[in-house]
């Protein structure tokens, strides 16, 4: 669970700790298994086949088959959600890619990683290393024999600086699953959030080198489209070198070119939304005439980027709509919100560092994107993740499963024109 898509701030286990001090451990675990449950299920399987789309990529934490205090242990009933997303896709003639989403030990700086801090602890603990190539030979063990099961996505978006350990430790990770399952694809994101692929010496059998391609101007930093963001001119023509760019790896080794996450992110504001699509229909224009597969960030949401997202007259969205308000007015979301937040906060910080270490450039995205994600998406967080497990005190077990229910399909509407849109790329 991204914190863009449910609302809450942080990241996901410090957000699952804040609502079991206020639940307790049974009413919380209850919550959140009515939440999944409903999340993706029969209804969302078919509604995608009916659609035409082919594959989904389902984003996973390690959490749900190890836990820290029983390393190298797997919960087998931890399956249970991607067997059920699995089969369902699978009766519909859907794919399942099964995307590592959050590694013990944070294979990246950001909270998507499930990282509290902003430290890759990942690339220095070789006993995180070892326990994610267990959980990697559960997986591959578990679904070696399912057809559905398109292929294995080893990492999301790993962010080395060094720029050295990435690739030899997929050759380990690779070795071990090829041991288990020696025929499914397997998908490899590049470093540094997956769009540099000089990691990468010969290409190997049955691997796809997976590129992100999100275009600046639909963060929510963006500015107009064509326009300015980040101090650069961006348009078409920008976004299509930059892709060709990061596919450069691919198109090399003759390997198939896979674009795992790409998509802008809405706002609401009706012209700027138009420059968004338009983002979104030069990206699909440019993949269509390459033969470029995808698969679109995201599918549901509280309304910022999925092609369905939860309704405004639910009990999810009646309870938590002013919460996420004062998120997006803070600039907490680390995916939605514009990095800025309380500038009478945040600039002074930025000048300081700009004005004393005029030199320093933090891996990955430089000065600025480091103070927003050590002032806003932690500092600023924490306080509000307690914010969101207080909204559930005192709330009985019917209006938890109907806080839940919320996400189910029947409770959510479509973005026709961002549906029809995908359809025709």
């Amino acid at each position: 669970m991204e914190n863009f898509i449910t609302g809450y701030a942080g990241n996901e286990s410090l957000m699952r700790s804040g609502v079991r001090a206020v639940l307790g451990e049974d009413r919380s675990e209850r919550f959140f298994e009515r939440l999944l449950t409903a999340f993706f299920g029969d209804a969302d399987a078919q509604f995608l086949a009916d659609r035409g789309f082919n594959s989904v990529r389902i984003p996973v934490n390690y959490r749900h088959l190890e836990d820290a205090s029983a390393p190298f242990t797997i919960k087998q009933e931890g399956f249970r959600h991607l067997d059920r997303a699995i089969q369902a896709c699978a009766a519909r003639g859907i794919y399942s890619m099964i995307d590592l989403h959050a590694l013990p030990g944070h294979q990246n700086q950001d909270w998507h990683s499930d990282n509290r801090t902003h430290v890759d602890t990942f690339w220095d603990d070789r006993t995180a290393q070892d326990r994610v190539v267990t959980i990697w030979e559960a997986i591959a063990d578990r679904y070696r024999e399912d057809p559905w099961v398109s292929g294995y996505n080893l990492m999301n978006e790993p962010a080395d600086s060094t720029r050295q350990r990435v690739g030899p430790y997929y050759d380990r990770l690779l070795t071990a699953v090829r041991a288990v399952d020696p025929d499914h694809i397997v998908f490899l994101d590049g470093n540094t959030y997956s769009t540099e692929f000089d990691i990468f010496g010969e290409p190997q059998d049955n691997v796809v080198y997976a590129l992100h391609d999100y275009v600046p101007s639909g963060f929510g930093r963006g500015g107009p489209y064509p326009g300015i963001t980040d101090g650069k001119w961006i348009d078409r023509d920008v976004a299509e070198k930059t892709f060709l760019k990061r596919s450069a790896y691919a198109r090399e080794t003759e390997t198939p070119i896979m674009v795992s996450e790409f998509a802008p992110i809405y706002t609401g504001d009706a012209e700027q939304d138009a420059q968004r699509r338009q983002i979104l229909a030069d990206q699909l224009e440019i993949y269509v005439r390459d033969g470029v597969s995808w698969a679109s960030w995201m599918y549901k949401d509280l309304g910022r980027q999925g092609m369905v997202g939860v309704r405004a007259d639910t009990p999810y969205r009646r309870l938590f709509d002013p919460f996420v308000a004062k998120k997006r007015r803070l600039s907490i979301d680390g995916w939605g919100g514009d990095e800025v937040g309380p500038r009478e906060v945040t600039q002074p910080v930025r000048d300081l560092l700009a004005r004393e270490f005029p030199d320093f450039d933090p891996y990955p995205f430089g000065q600025a994107h480091f103070v927003s994600r050590l002032l806003l998406n932690i500092l600023l967080a924490e306080p509000m993740v307690q914010e969101y497990a207080e909204l559930l005190r005192g709330l009985d077990d019917g209006e938890l499963d109907a806080l839940a229910d919320s996400f189910a399909l029947d409770s959510c509407e479509v973005r026709e024109s961002l549906l029809t849109q995908l359809q025709a790329g």
